[in-house]
């Protein structure tokens, strides 16, 4: 019985660890999206909580923390917009690419500066496959702040949706989200952290 008491901690403190991360990006997502509207989450997108994801450097819980945290802002999101069921392709896809995106973070940890690609390359392959569907359900029949129309063919909205989400992804996590990660990597709780993780700067 005493040798299952550091497991069951353990577990405690990642469960934790996941809830705290989704909930802090929840928050964060849906303050940005109440702020700046379509530029949270239109294919021209600057979605600022997005910077939290350097968190998938620092903790493993990161990965499905920011995966539920995504997947919570975006169900909020189909009340907020009037998206309704359609809402529903942001909820799966988007937070499978806040999986994927925090995924590859974790696995290349020890590159920060590679490992920030993660989510930009997640976010600009997957989101624009879904979000002129989306787009058009709600009434929108041009690319927000564009004259560019969504009856155009799906290949060249993909390839708009491809080139703005990653650019709007890179400049949140490299100009927004790399040095916040290097200011949490000086604090005593993410030192804790990378002990506790093997990880090592490079």
């Amino acid at each position: 019985m005493t040798g299952e008491a550091p497991v069951r901690s353990c577990d405690t403190h990642y469960i934790a660890r996941v809830g705290m991360i989704a909930a802090v990006y929840a928050a964060a997502t849906l303050v940005t999206v109440m702020f700046l509207g379509s530029l949270a989450w239109g294919p021209i997108q600057f979605r600022v909580s997005e910077a939290l994801c350097v968190l998938a450097l620092f903790t493993p819980a990161a990965v499905p923390g920011l995966t539920l945290g995504c997947a919570i802002a975006n169900i909020a999101n189909i009340a907020l917009s009037g998206t309704g069921m359609l809402g529903m392709l942001d909820v799966v896809f988007g937070s499978l690419a806040t999986f994927v995106g925090a995924s590859i973070t974790w696995k290349l940890r020890r590159r920060p500066a590679i490992a920030l690609m993660g989510p930009v390359l997640a976010n600009a392959l997957i989101v624009p496959a879904y979000l002129p569907l989306l787009l058009q359900g709600i009434g929108f029949y041009t690319i927000p702040f564009t004259s560019i129309s969504l009856d155009g063919t799906y290949p060249l909205m993909y390839l708009f949706g491809l080139v703005t989400t990653g650019l709007g992804e890179a400049v949140i996590m490299y100009l927004l989200g790399y040095p916040l990660a290097r200011s949490l990597a000086k604090t005593p709780l993410i030192k804790r952290e990378l002990a506790q993780t093997g990880t090592n700067r490079q």
